[in-house]
């Protein structure tokens, strides 16, 4: 697990103490789906979409947690805050492991740990108005007065930068953005401490993509939220997150602070994925990229030794046979590399 000293981290001007108290632990996760075919439908195989994935989350914390498509960071996401019963792993939000709680007491602590989705239309239900739509989680979670609920829904669009008439509205009648700043008032309802926002703005213009960041980050100081932010967007990434973890075939290949491991990346894979980000400023452009050879692995049938190692350059006969620890590669680093670069 991450351990740290009293150094500090600053990260676009926020600086999180490395001593201050973990709100979330999450140690050696797995999610792994049953493959059934045959006449009886038995179980031939399981789909190891997260496998084996150790971090921690600090109070007041952003961590990004990136990777290509269906490397397994949503299914963490959705493990963590038990959407998704995990395979096997131990879950620890605030010193209780989420995993031994009962339904009554999985449904209190739901009010801490909230989930942004990928699409701000399909996560809304169009029959509702937004009104209607943020009372529901109010009225579950105990607030019987309707007009109590009625002030806490304007407050909440307010806070997310709408107008308290918008509450009369149905989804249909908003901007992709403005749909987004709704689900945000939603995970906001019950003043949790802990997001997990999966992929929150990729569905968004890149112009609206800036106003909803910032205002994420607003909320965060405003009202000392910690977040999970998972996403492809390494320049969205880089500028929100304290700390990042690499994961690749359902595998945490490297975890660092965000600076150190955009500058100065160790996991050969983390290294290409760095590559392959598209750089805004055009006298940059003509840097080398690295390019992968053959396609990932089937997460049914996973390579021997290193998950990477039939796509890495620098691959050696050790790769190919024993699995490389994820183990501390420097101060608040950790890879899981046989070889990792200087």
């Amino acid at each position: 697990m991450v351990s740290g000293t009293s150094e500090k981290i600053d990260v676009q001007n926020r600086v999180i103490d490395k001593n201050s108290e973990v709100l979330l632990k999450v140690d050696n996760i797995k999610m792994h789906f049953p493959v059934r075919g045959g006449f009886f439908g038995g179980v031939q195989g399981y789909v190891k979409a997260v496998d084996g994935v150790s971090f921690d989350l600090r109070k007041g914390e952003t961590f990004g947690l990136v990777g290509e498509s269906g490397c397994g960071k949503s299914t963490t996401g959705r493990a963590i805050l038990r959407l998704l019963e995990a395979t096997s792993g131990s879950v620890e939000f605030e010193g209780r492991d989420i995993y031994s709680l009962n339904d009554q007491e999985l449904r209190i602590l739901r009010r801490d740990m909230q989930l942004i989705f990928q699409d701000p239309y399909s996560s809304l239900n169009p029959r509702l108005s937004v009104g209607d739509t943020l009372s529901r989680v109010l009225k579950i979670h105990g607030m019987k007065s309707a007009a109590e609920r009625e002030e806490r829904i304007k407050e909440l669009l307010e806070l997310v930068g709408l107008n308290s008439f918008h509450m009369r509205r149905y989804p249909h009648e908003f901007s992709g953005g403005q749909r987004q700043r709704i689900g945000i008032a939603r995970a906001l309802a019950l003043n949790p401490k802990l997001i997990v926002l999966d992929e929150p703005v990729s569905a968004l213009d890149v112009s609206i993509q800036s106003q909803v960041v910032n205002l994420l980050e607003e909320l965060q100081d405003r009202l000392g939220l910690t977040y999970l932010f998972v996403s492809h967007g390494l320049n969205i990434v880089r500028y929100i997150s304290n700390r990042v973890g690499v994961m690749y075939l359902g595998k945490m290949v490297e975890l660092a602070n965000s600076n150190d491991l955009f500058e100065d990346p160790k996991h050969p894979y983390t290294q290409a994925l760095i590559s392959a980000n598209p750089i805004p400023n055009p006298r940059l452009r003509d840097q080398p990229k690295i390019i992968l050879e053959g396609d990932v692995p089937s997460p049914i049938n996973p390579p021997s030794g290193c998950y990477f190692h039939t796509r890495c350059p620098y691959a050696q006969s050790k790769c190919r046979e024993e699995e490389p620890a994820f183990v501390k590669a420097g101060e608040d680093r950790f890879v899981a590399c046989h070889y990792p670069l200087s």
